[in-house]
C-alpha cells in the first residue's frame, strides 16, 4: 500500500492569524522529495485567477515530485496571497533552487514576431491591446526558444517585485507561453493543425498549431456555455478548420460530465482531453489528478 499523504505540517508552519492565507485544494508529494537540498529541483509557480499553483521537479530524475493548489484568497492581491504563503511554506520563497519559473495568468499580454521585436518598446506593444496601470502593473516580456516569438506581458506590481527580489536571475512569463511551450511539444512535425483549448475560471485560451509552430493564440472571456462554443467555432471558421473532421484537445478545470464539454462533444465531432506533457516523468502521488489539469504549470519545465 502507497505511504499516507503527509500531514499538514509537513508542508506548512503554524499559520500567522494576521495573514489570508489562500485554502489548499491539493498537497500532492513525493516521499523522495528533499527539502534540504533545493538545488536538485526545480520550482515552478502560476499566479491568477484560479489562486497559486506550485509544482517541483527533481532535476536529476526529470520527474515532478510535488504539485500543490490554492484557491484564491477573496479581496486579496496576488502578491499578497503569495507572501501569505510563503511566510508559512518551507518551499515558497526559499532560496537555493536549481531553477524558478512564475507564470502570471491574465488576458493583458500579446505576441509579436521576434524580427519585429525591438527592446525598450515592450510598453508600447502591449498598448495597442491594453492599457498599462503603471502604478500597479509592470511590462515584462519572454523570448521563445526556437519559435521566433517574443511574448509581451503585463504583470502585478507587487507580485513582479517580490520574485525578483526573491528569485533574482530567474524568469517570469506569461500562462500562455508555458501553454504554447506545451502544445508544441506534444505536436507532431508534418501533422494536421490541432487546435488546443486550456479552460479557467471564465475565460479560455485557444492556440492552434500547424507543424510545430503556434499559428493562432488568444483569451477569450465567457459567461455561458454558449459563448464559449462560439469562440471555438470563430476560431476554426477563421482558420478554415473543420469542426467534423479537424480534432480539439482540451485541458484545464473542467470535468468530463460538465456543461462546457458536453457543448464541445455535441459541435465537434473529435474532441479529447490532454494528456501531460511528454518525456518528463511524474511521481505516483500525482495520479490523484487528471492528467489534462495543470498543463501550463507542468509545462514550465519546457520553458528555458
Amino acid at each position: 500500500m502507497p505511504p499516507a499523504e503527509p500531514p499538514v505540517s509537513a508542508f506548512l508552519a503554524p499559520a500567522d492569524s494576521a495573514l489570508a492565507l489562500p485554502t489548499a485544494l491539493h498537497r500532492l508529494r513525493d516521499e523522495t522529495l528533499d527539502v534540504g537540498n533545493l538545488a536538485g529541483y526545480n520550482l515552478y509557480l502560476s499566479a491568477g485567477a484560479h489562486g497559486l499553483r506550485l509544482g517541483v521537479a527533481d532535476v536529476r530524475r526529470n520527474k515532478f515530485v510535488a504539485l500543490e493548489d490554492y484557491a484564491a484568497a477573496p479581496a486579496t492581491s496576488l502578491a499578497g496571497q503569495v507572501q501569505a504563503l510563503s511566510a508559512q511554506h518551507d518551499l515558497l520563497g526559499q532560496p537555493g533552487w536549481n531553477r524558478v519559473r512564475l507564470a502570471v495568468q491574465n488576458r493583458h499580454f500579446t505576441l509579436l514576431p521576434a524580427p519585429l521585436f525591438r527592446d525598450g518598446d515592450e510598453a508600447s506593444y502591449l498598448r495597442l491591446h491594453h492599457a498599462v496601470d503603471a502604478q500597479h502593473e509592470v511590462v515584462r516580456r519572454y523570448r521563445h526558444p526556437g519559435q521566433e516569438v517574443v511574448s509581451i506581458f503585463a504583470a502585478e506590481k507587487t507580485l513582479a517585485e517580490w520574485f525578483e527580489r526573491t528569485y533574482p536571475q530567474q524568469k517570469l512569463l506569461h500562462q500562455t507561453s508555458a501553454l504554447l511551450e506545451g502544445v508544441v511539444h506534444q505536436s507532431e512535425r508534418q501533422g494536421p493543425p490541432r487546435l488546443f483549448l486550456s479552460v479557467g475560471p471564465q475565460e479560455v485560451t485557444i492556440v492552434v498549431v500547424r507543424d510545430k509552430r503556434p499559428e493562432f493564440c488568444n483569451v477569450f472571456a465567457f459567461s455561458t456555455a454558449e459563448d464559449f462554443i462560439y469562440y471555438v467555432i470563430l476560431v476554426m471558421q477563421e482558420l478554415s478548420l473543420n469542426p467534423d473532421d479537424d480534432p480539439v484537445v482540451v485541458y484545464g478545470d473542467l470535468l468530463h460530465d460538465s456543461e462546457l464539454f458536453s457543448v464541445l462533444r455535441k459541435y465537434i465531432r473529435h474532441v479529447r482531453f490532454g494528456n501531460r506533457p511528454y518525456d518528463v516523468g511524474y511521481s505516483y502521488r500525482l495520479n490523484d489528478v487528471f492528467e489534462y489539469r495543470y498543463f501550463e504549470l507542468y509545462s514550465l519545465h519546457l520553458c528555458e
